[in-house]
């Protein structure tokens, strides 16, 4: 453990920034199982509601320094040929 004062807070700084950073990753993938599970039904509405979310959290994300450009785009990316995948059966 730190000694120095604003090390301490540092400490304390970064364990809450990782906490919230997992939170708002852990909401991506929520939305993302969402997707998928609205995927194999017929409702286009709620479909693309549920894509926008994913493509909304994670540019959100990407903003706020959470997930690389990169990372994003990959997972937008997987998503939409999953979904592809599942609707042109």
């Amino acid at each position: 453990m730190a000694n120095i004062k604003s090390a301490k807070k540092r400490v304390l700084v970064a364990q809450r920034n990782t906490e919230r950073n997992t939170a708002f990753k852990t909401s991506i993938k929520t939305a993302v199982k969402k997707a998928l599970a609205v995927a194999n039904s017929e409702d286009k509405t709620e479909l693309n509601a549920a894509l926008s979310k994913v493509y909304q959290l994670c540019d959100k994300a990407v903003s706020k320094g959470i997930l690389h450009k990169n990372t994003a785009a990959r997972k937008k990316s997987r998503l939409t040929k999953a979904i592809n995948k599942l609707t042109s059966k």
